[in-house]
């Protein structure tokens, strides 16, 4: 699929639920959200077939996202399936981390291409005071995860992928007022090992538009000083916008996705289909194809072929994130747990 800008469309972002184990302050509100209704959202077998129209339509690439996917009952068991797909060549996962482990129980533990070609870890902060604060898990609430959960969970995750053989990103989204001091220790965790950290500029979204975000080119100085002159890679990891650099002495790269104050839009090769059936073509879109109406509706392949290639011809040039910014930090009305963020 190629858009009206000439990008070659072949990532697909799949939110298999909206539901989460934590309630991060720049995902969810700190009352929570009215969770969708299980019947509401796509079942498996909707999602398989919808990934597998469009494998044949150049769909290479899956992204298996929530919500937090793995609280998804099956979802080891859908992964599998979703592999098998021909056409499909690489099914990553993102995640919190808390059920990583129970998940390479569930599938047994074997060879990497037995589990998924590579995680995405959310990891905010090293400190466990500072992460029951950002995740609002802190102790004494009706959040407060159980012994041995929470950070400890996420860094045993982190260790067991490496075991495994897995390639990992870690994902941090820098906060101005919640982990300032965290961010160079978090970089350090690909000084030694080879697997990639990456800093994503806060965009926002739903209760992100009342945060504060720090600037990449603010952290890139910071790193700058803790570590040596960072040297830009010339190389491509993964499907993402993220632009990589190696740091002195480093096994691993540092990556930025500056959404906000640099752009990568004029790359963009991906779709989102949110875990209630909704396909857009825009992290910033507010509308898209409702394709569960589709689908519960007898729809025939040929049919759902057509409404992706419609969707994919409204695919817009770029965000518009810095109007909503511009317009009183303005809430984005979907949350990032509503699509895959």
């Amino acid at each position: 699929m190629i858009d009206r800008y000439g990008r070659i469309i072949d990532y697909l972002r799949v939110s298999i639920t909206d539901r989460c184990n934590l309630r991060c302050i720049y995902c969810m509100p700190a009352e929570g959200v009215e969770w969708k209704p299980h019947d509401d959202m796509l079942s498996f077998e909707e999602i398989l077939r919808l990934c597998g129209i469009m494998a044949g339509m150049g769909i290479r690439k899956v992204k298996v996202t929530g919500g937090e996917p793995l609280v998804r009952k099956g979802a080891a068991d859908f992964i599998a399936k979703l592999k098998a797909i021909p056409g499909i060549e690489q099914v990553t996962l993102t995640t919190n981390g808390l059920l990583l482990e129970q998940f390479f129980a569930e599938t047994g533990g074997g060879p990497m291409g037995a589990l998924v070609d590579g995680v995405n870890i959310s990891l905010d902060t090293l400190d466990p005071e500072r992460f029951g604060r950002i995740t609002r898990t802190v102790p004494g609430t009706e959040q407060e995860l159980s012994g041995g959960q929470g950070l400890p969970a996420v860094l045993r995750a982190l260790d067991r992928t490496r075991d495994l053989g897995i390639p990992v990103k870690l994902n941090c989204v820098p906060l101005r007022g919640f982990n300032e001091g965290d961010l160079s220790g978090i970089a350090a965790l690909a000084r030694d090992v080879n697997r990639a950290v990456r800093f994503i500029e806060l965009m926002p979204l739903g209760s992100a538009g009342s945060l504060e975000p720090i600037p990449g080119a603010e952290l890139a100085a910071l790193l700058e000083r803790d570590y040596g002159k960072p040297v830009p890679y010339p190389g491509r990891l993964g499907n993402g916008p993220a632009e990589y650099f190696s740091l002195p002495g480093f096994a691993g790269k540092i990556g930025f996705i500056n959404a906000m104050t640099q752009g990568f839009c004029e790359h963009c090769n991906r779709l989102r289909l949110s875990s209630g059936g909704v396909l857009t073509p825009c992290l910033s879109s507010d509308g898209g194809m409702d394709l569960r109406r589709l689908l519960r509706g007898g729809v025939s392949d040929a049919g759902l072929r057509t409404a992706v290639a419609e969707l994919v011809a409204l695919k817009p040039p770029s965000h518009n994130f810095s109007m909503i910014y511009e317009r009183e930090r303005t809430k984005h009305k979907s949350g990032m747990y509503h699509i895959g963020g």
